[in-house]
């Protein structure tokens, strides 16, 4: 997989203080992962990197639409997305991104590479069940949703007269006393 120089944050020249990086996400973004899930994007991304003397803070907010498929109908359409995350940076020994919010980069590094961050934090952001907003408002027309609608268990409205024989002597009982 190679490592998306974009997103290469050369901290070692920036000054104490906060630095804003902006980015906008698209389809290409996530085929350098071998990520297909998504039909396409457009998201914007603001990393706010605040560098203290000895330790740094990301804050990365993202927000946009990413196109995916209904999982009722298939039919394609954009969710909207909107995500935060929050990263400390801190130096050690060797590298180390076991931590989902801590990031440990070895001494003397002069930066470090979001792209991952933010490939998690999108595909998170999308809804584990993807249903066209049409489909809840009812505005969507879509061949599958009327095959769906015609075949749904028709609902018996007229509450039934005949009682079953097996209830009526058990009914006896109750009245029995």
């Amino acid at each position: 997989m190679m490592k998306l120089k974009e997103f290469n944050i050369p901290f070692s020249g920036l000054k104490l203080g906060k630095h804003n990086f902006v980015y906008e996400i698209d389809d290409a973004f996530f085929e350098s992962f071998d990520y297909q899930e998504f039909n396409g994007a457009s998201v914007h991304v603001d990393a706010i990197l605040e560098k203290m003397s000895t330790m740094m803070e990301l804050q990365i907010e993202a927000e946009g639409t990413i196109n995916v498929d209904c999982d009722l109908t298939g039919e394609p359409f954009d969710q909207p997305i909107d995500s935060k995350l929050k990263l400390v940076v801190k130096f050690g020994e060797e590298y180390n991104d076991e931590d989902d919010e801590i990031l440990i980069i070895p001494h003397g590094e002069h930066q470090f590479n979001i792209a991952q961050y933010i490939y998690e934090m999108l595909v998170l952001a999308v809804p584990q069940k993807r249903v066209h907003p049409g489909v809840e408002d009812g505005t969507l027309q879509s061949d599958i949703l009327d095959k769906l609608e015609e075949l749904q268990p028709k609902e018996n409205t007229k509450p039934s007269e005949d009682t079953d024989p097996r209830w009526d002597d058990l009914k006896k009982l109750l009245t029995d006393k």
